[in-house]
């Protein structure tokens, strides 16, 4: 398996959302929604999915300029791991801060920014595409000559680092801190959709880039979280596709080959003079609410407990996927998209024709765990199986027995 620090700390990323729960059942500060928090993990889930087919376009197109065009060949010690770190988070600055200033790479990064929500849970919310755009950032570190596993270690760490920053129970840290450091208190500007706060502090770890850079700005009153056109779905498929749906509209509408490739290139919200001119945005109105469904609480407890169960059967996924065949992989990978698609689609509706396919999710648990021990995939305990067949037997249960009840499960779209 592959060094990925990522990975490796999904455990301390739900323990600390478990501490972070705690202390507000305290201190009875509010940040987290179900439905938010598990669309959240959700997309994060598909950006880790993503990243297991995608490894040879993340690594790859590194190593190749490093092996092929590097100037220098520096050593992967402790000392060029520091100067690494610093470098890094620099092209970081500059990635994060062209995602946003760039229509077409806003829509890889906009996911990140959707919840209405400011906890741990929002830190997991992550693009399938981002990658695509943001590569081109780092090859110069290919060029300079650092080796492509400290560089997928170091990247790694990074993100690792941007988990904490990401909490509303934290206010200002000593001074010396919030100076050199990014900080919850800075982030949490970066992720207002206020006028003030839109376009600030981009850096990973070091708030020095905005401060050099001419892009911070402190946090002064508590922000509105969000993007300026909400998403308004908890569909984890639709989240990372919404920003390019818009473009693919606003391009068709196009007169001329020059707008159409202003309108993916300049800002978002650029639009040419006959399409209503260029959108600055905007204050938030005084009588915003956040974007909220609400399902009986039986249902809510459904999509939890089966939400865990997903999220156990792709990390065993996460950490055992290289010795999958490539079909046993795709296979796997759309019983994932299909769990994250459900929970989405049981918060928002009580449809009928979700019976058929909630039943043939749970049902290949345990059809998919007995292939994948009788072919020698992967060796699981023999009381595994037995296990997740109960677990799907009852599951469907509770399922048919929640949807019988349709009269009492009518959503309520409201705002909160």
């Amino acid at each position: 398996m592959d060094l990925n620090p990522v990975i490796l700390a999904i455990p301390m990323y739900f323990a600390l959302m478990g501490i972070e729960l705690v202390y507000e059942s305290i201190s009875r500060k509010k940040t987290y929604r179900l439905n938010d928090a598990i669309t959240n993990i959700s997309t994060g889930t598909l950006q880790q999915l993503t990243g297991t087919f995608l490894k040879i376009f993340k690594i790859g197109v590194y190593a190749f300029i490093f092996q092929h065009f590097a100037f220098f060949e520096i050593p992967p010690d402790w000392t060029s791991f520091i100067i690494l770190f610093f470098l890094f988070d620099l092209c970081y600055y500059w990635d994060h801060r062209m995602a946003h200033r760039i229509s077409l790479f806003w829509g890889g990064h906009s996911v990140h920014h959707q919840s209405e929500d400011y906890n741990l849970s929002v830190a997991l919310r992550q693009s399938s595409t981002a990658m695509i755009w943001g590569m081109p950032f780092y090859l110069p570190l290919a060029l300079i000559g650092f080796d492509p596993v400290q560089f997928a270690v170091v990247g790694g760490f990074n993100l690792l680092y941007q988990f904490w920053i990401h909490t509303e129970h934290i206010n200002k840290l000593p001074p010396w801190f919030e100076w050199f450091f990014n900080t919850p208190s800075h982030h949490r500007v970066h992720h207002g959709r206020d006028p003030k706060y839109i376009d600030k502090n981009y850096a990973g770890v070091f708030i020095i880039w905005d401060r050099l850079f001419g892009t911070f700005q402190k946090e002064e009153e508590r922000p509105h979280y969000g993007i300026t056109k909400p998403l308004n779905s908890w569909n984890p498929v639709y989240a990372n596709f919404a920003h390019y749906i818009d473009l693919y509209h606003d391009v068709k509408k196009t007169r001329s080959a020059t707008d159409a490739l202003k309108v993916l290139f300049y800002p978002p919200g650029w639009r040419p003079d006959y399409l209503g001119g260029p959108q600055a945005p905007t204050d938030v109105p005084v009588d915003y609410h956040k974007y909220n469904t609400r399902t009986i609480l039986q249902m809510n407890l459904y999509v939890f407990v089966q939400f865990m169960g997903a999220l156990g059967l792709s990390a065993f996924y996460f950490f055992k996927n290289e010795d999958f065949s490539d079909p046993t992989k795709v296979l796997f990978a759309i019983w994932i998209i299909i769990s994250t698609l459900m929970f989405g689609f049981l918060f928002e509706s009580s449809k009928r024709w979700l019976i058929g396919l909630e039943v043939l999710r749970l049902l290949v648990i345990p059809a998919g765990l007995w292939a994948i021990t009788s072919y020698g995939v992967a060796a699981l305990p023999f009381w595994f199986i037995p296990l997740a067949s109960a677990f799907s037997a009852f599951s469907i249960l509770a399922f048919l027995y929640l949807m019988q009840k349709t009269d009492k499960m009518v959503l309520l779209k409201d705002s909160i």
